[in-house]
């Protein structure tokens, strides 16, 4: 594009990042990444932008100012409402003309850029960008306008005297206000860049940190189909990607760690006719069925969020879009993320909810805490006024002009939208807990009705009936102490995995398989390899639906199971995280759906076909392979060598042999490509035989619960004998102790999964003082075992 040497008018490749007081927050990042970001790769469409000079030049040749002055000035004594000032000055800019030589330098920076594109009259977008907007303390985005698909320089002129007069919409000239800005300090530069078909194509937006948890190693990836206006504005529920950073640079890796599918009921797209610029449409049954992005798409925008995020040296807030006609990818719009990337990180706020009323409704959580209040439902923007203050704002949807009432909530909940919608970036900007994408709250909830607002159990929120209990603790993260002994976590909860993150804890020392089957892929394995033998018609329709899209049911197990085990894998990497393998008990495997036909009845359970005996089975054998290639993908495809196996309810050294044998015949050998295995301490034959199975294991993980049962011979769910449950009885603890002095002997280390060491400090001193290698606790309990074992480490020195 050739160079336009007006001042009033500069190409995007000669903008760098300094230049916000000449072309704005957001034109001044176009010209960086255009500069800065191409030898990297990352795209960014050409285009030009008006300075700060030629809005002033367009000011003073109108006699404006004295107006704006005055106008102002009226409604800042109150002789004037806030809507009628920015009608006023909006239809005197207006009705203002283009100073000559400005008209010119833009008329001739648009033929460059068209004769650049090889196009006669280029479709572009015209953007607003105000010189104090997107700066790290004016984070509302969206205060002035944008106006897409414009052709012809009659009508890119009209469109950036349009966003001039923008600058004075009701909600810039408030937001100005709250934020203390003086206006006739701010100026307005018009972005003008050769137009995405995205209409045809697809557009969202990404961060480059998790916009909930402030986790800073991943990328999320928002995307719906058409103009990327229903994304942010929260009109669609977007499908949503997240990606770890860490493993991008290796191109053999698909280091996808979650892929939701949004319902993406609409698009928009340009207008054909009419005045209109845009419309909404339905979109396609099968739009609705597929993902917007492949793999491939996903991870260039994610090493380009980490490429541009590397460049600003700050965690970024990014726009993308993808041309319908070439397939290309393109940036549209990069500014700082500015809620967690500047939250303190001192203290962690555990919220639990106890007690609760049944569920209302649900959707995508944003924020951690929980509310309860009474509904105060707002479907139209011209309803505003009857918002009452406190309340909890229950809406179809927000857009800037709802921020007003959304301060006054005590909680959001929306209808439509993603975790980059409007409502989602308010809400976190304010501090407030908000479920968006709840579908239909707004019919099912209703005026004053008492509900709670749940966003404390991971990354699904909860409308519940009437007030539930909420407990909320604060964990300090200060003067932690160092300890020998390894403290790990115990994680079941994929959703809510990255809420731990900062935690200094040295790895994951137990996650349950079991979790994710029974909530995320709800499906018996057998069910899927087995279809033809499933009588239960209920069961058969459910399985269709839920593996819809897959060539193989049993991709649809393996693709479920290793993308919820991936989010706990990625929480605290490159620390080993140990995955237990599958140790449902018969009666809850036949609870999964399809289960039924495939599991026997037993009397006790507890100690009957679980665990280790399963796997080599004919009757589980293929299950259990679905469960290794579930592991193989977790470590080999996505890239999480960190991952540890554990095999629980291994009765014997023969038993051992043939499990091990089973899991190589999967692919998975111990030793290969550093692949560990353990095994659960939990029968007292692991105890008597400990030599044995050190041989076969890579080490130990003692299951108090269990072993504590076994030893006494004592149900652990008795209420008759809850009193002679007790993991510090003498006989336990020479289980313990004997199992870490066998281990040691043997080269074989040795950790205890269990929260007896947070409530029990002497507990935690004989564990120190037996030997233990490592502690898994619950991340409640982390700070207190942490300082109850550097304790018992100080009295044993």
């Amino acid at each position: 594009m050739a160079t336009i040497s007006d001042p009033e008018v500069v190409p995007f490749g000669e903008l760098r990042r300094e230049d916000v007081p000449r072309v704005g927050g957001k034109n001044a990042s176009l010209g960086e990444m255009v500069r800065a970001l191409g030898g990297a790769g990352v795209r960014v469409p050409e285009g030009f932008a008006t300075t700060a000079a030629a809005y002033w030049h367009f000011i003073e040749a109108n006699g404006l100012r004295e107006l704006i002055a005055g106008r102002l000035a009226a409604y800042r004594d109150g002789r004037a409402t806030l809507q009628d000032t920015g009608e006023a000055i909006r239809k005197a800019v207006l009705g203002g003309h283009w100073p000559s030589g400005t008209a010119t330098a833009i008329a001739a920076a648009y033929r460059a850029l068209s004769a650049a594109a090889g196009a006669g009259d280029l479709d572009v977008a015209v953007r607003s960008s105000a010189t104090a907007e997107d700066l790290p303390d004016a984070s509302f985005a969206g205060q002035q306008e944008t106006f897409l698909n414009v052709s012809g320089e009659a009508a890119l002129l009209a469109a950036c005297r349009r966003c001039l007069a923008s600058l004075f919409t009701d909600r810039a000239i408030a937001y100005r206000d709250a934020k203390g800005f003086e206006h006739l300090k701010v100026a307005l530069s018009i972005g003008v860049q050769r137009m995405v078909r995205s209409d045809l194509g697809a557009s969202g937006v990404m961060f480059s940190i998790d916009t909930e948890t402030g986790f800073d190693r991943v990328v999320l990836i928002d995307a719906a189909f058409g103009l990327g206006e229903t994304v942010v504005q929260g009109q669609v529920d977007p499908d949503q990607y997240q990606v770890f950073k860490p493993l991008l640079d290796d191109p053999a890796l698909v280091p996808i760690v979650a892929r939701r599918l949004g319902g993406k009921a609409v698009k928009m797209i340009y207008a054909a006719e009419g005045g209109r610029t845009t419309r909404t449409v339905p979109t396609s049954k099968a739009e609705r069925a597929a993902f917007v992005l492949g793999d491939a798409e996903i991870l260039t925008l994610a090493r380009w969020a980490v490429a541009i995020e590397r460049h600003y040296g700050v965690p970024m807030d990014v726009e993308w879009a993808k041309d319908g006609r070439t397939g290309e990818l393109f940036i549209v719009q990069a500014r700082p993320e500015t809620v967690q990337s500047r939250r303190a990180a001192r203290v962690l706020r555990s919220v639990k909810i106890g007690a609760h009323g049944r569920m209302l409704a649900r959707g995508l959580a944003i924020g951690e805490g929980a509310v309860s209040g009474r509904v105060c439902i707002i479907e139209r923007p011209e309803d505003i006024g009857r918002f009452v203050d406190g309340a909890i704002l229950v809406t179809a949807n927000t857009d800037p002009d709802w921020v007003p009432i959304m301060k006054r909530a005590a909680a959001i909940v929306a209808d439509h939208g993603g975790r980059t919608s409007h409502a989602a970036i308010v809400s976190r900007e304010l501090g407030l807990p908000a479920i968006v994408g709840a579908g239909n709250a707004t019919r099912l909830l209703h005026d004053e009705q008492e509900i709670t607002v749940s966003c404390a159990e991971g990354e699904e929120g909860f409308v519940y009936e009437g007030a539930a209990e909420i407990v909320a603790e604060d964990l300090s993260l200060a003067d932690i102490p160092a300890t020998r002994t390894k403290i790990m976590l115990n994680l079941a909860n994929p959703a809510a995995a990255f809420r731990w993150w900062r935690l200094p804890a040295d790895g994951v020392g137990l996650a349950r398989i079991e979790f994710v089957v029974s909530n995320t892929v709800r499906v018996h394995p057998m069910a899927l390899l087995h279809f033809d033998r499933l009588e239960d018609a209920a069961a058969r329709k459910e399985i269709a639906a839920l593996t819809a899209g897959y060539a193989e049911r049993t991709d649809y197990f393996v693709d479920t199971l290793a993308l919820g085990l991936a989010r706990i894998a990625a929480a605290l990497h490159p620390k080993p995280v140990v995955i237990r393998m599958s140790d449902f008990k018969t009666n809850e495997y036949a609870e999964l759906v399809g289960g039924a036909a495939f599991e026997p009845h037993e009397e006790n359970p507890m100690l009957g076909f679980r665990g280790a005996s399963r796997y080599y089975s004919e009757a589980y054998r293929e299950g259990f392979g679905l469960e290794c290639r579930a592991i193989r993908k977790l470590r080999e495809t996505l890239g999480f060598r960190n991952v540890v196996v554990m095999i629980p309810f291994c009765r014997s050294p023969a038993e051992a042999d043939k499990v091990l044998a089973v899991m190589a015949e999967n692919g998975l050998v111990r030793g290969r490509d550093g692949l560990e295995v353990l095994v659960m301490c939990e029968i007292p034959s692991n105890v008597v035989l400990a030599a044995e199975f050190a041989r076969r294991f890579d080490g130990f993980s003692i299951g108090s619960n269990d072993l504590t049962q076994l030893t006494l011979g004592v149900d652990r769910d008795s209420e008759r004998l809850a009193a002679l449950f007790d993991e510090e009885d003498p006989a336990v603890k020479w289980m313990i102790e004997t199992v870490i002095r066998s281990a040691h002997a043997a080269g074989s280390r040795v950790g205890l999964c269990g929260e007896a060491p947070s409530n029990r400090p002497e507990f935690a001193r004989f564990l120190v003082a037996s030997g233990i290698d490592s502690i898994s606790v619950s991340p409640a309990a982390f700070v207190a075992v942490k300082r109850h074992v550097a304790a018992a480490e100080a009295a044993v020195r």
